[in-house]
């Protein structure tokens, strides 16, 4: 669910804020928190692959289909959790999308978009309707 519009400014207000009290701060928290997270979430994904491998093949050494099937169904879970988590991560160097302030901009010409054409919209509604 996006922010209000009202919301966005607050949260650019405390943005401008902590980077004015503390940019050093700010810098730490903008870019390496994000991407370690994917990274673990990548490598915790991984991981649970190679357990879902090792269910699904107890499962055909114990004849236990049901055992087989749990084991598939991990991998199949950790497998969209890891591409998920690739795909999300920022490359090294990159800032988050969100942070960036050509991302603001380039949401505010889309919002621009948005509204100009409900004003369009709303113009044409009003027009048929008043005829």
């Amino acid at each position: 669910m996006p922010l209000s519009e009202h919301e966005q400014r607050m949260l650019e207000q405390m943005e401008r804020a902590l980077y004015a009290e503390d940019p050093k701060f700010a810098s730490a928290l903008e870019g390496s928190g994000l991407r370690t997270y994917t990274r673990r979430r990548v490598y915790q994904a991984v991981a649970g692959f190679l357990v879902g491998i090792a269910l699904l093949m107890a499962g055909m050494v114990a004849k236990q289909v049901w055992l087989s099937v749990v084991g598939f169904l991990v991998m199949l879970g950790c497998a969209v959790l890891a591409v998920t988590g690739w795909r999300k991560a920022p490359k090294p160097g990159e800032q988050p999308a969100a942070g960036a302030p050509h991302a603001r901009r380039q949401a505010r010409q889309k919002r621009s978009v948005m509204d100009r054409i409900e004003q369009r919209w709303q113009k044409r509604r009003d027009e048929q309707g008043g005829q």
